[in-house]
């Protein structure tokens, strides 16, 4: 296994740029650009391994592994007490719990921030 295997490829249609962007999070800011799908992957799998090169040849450990990684299922949220307060009291008018409440509400959003909104990503393989 190569180490470049280790990172999620993501390559989705952006509607708001009108073409396939390809991205690595954890790994690689920005992203490739293409109205391709096959050929934007190919070019973010050589920019990944460009990327490697760079931590390597700079001395630096490659970010945590992001293909298999577990999740737990939960985690925590600050969300400040006012907006607590307004989805707690929602919750009891639907008779939730808050839990139950809060995972219906991120259900029902049409997608999530960020998902199929790959603008101000770029195709260039610089590091921070």
């Amino acid at each position: 296994m190569k180490p470049s295997d280790r990172y999620l490829k993501i390559v989705e249609w952006s509607n708001e740029d009108h073409c396939y962007v390809g991205t690595c999070p954890g790994l690689m800011l920005g992203g490739i650009h293409g109205d391709n799908e096959i050929h934007v992957y190919k070019e973010l799998c050589q920019a990944v391994e460009e990327w490697i090169k760079i931590y390597e040849e700079d001395g630096e450990p490659l970010p945590p592994a992001t293909v298999g990684k577990e999740y737990s299922g939960k985690f925590v949220v600050r969300v400040g007490k006012e907006l607590h307060k307004e989805l707690s009291i929602q919750a009891m008018y639907e008779g939730q719990s808050l839990n139950s409440y809060c995972t219906k509400v991120l259900r029902e959003r049409d997608e999530l921030p960020g998902k199929h909104n790959a603008s101000h990503r770029t195709s260039s393989a610089r590091r921070r």
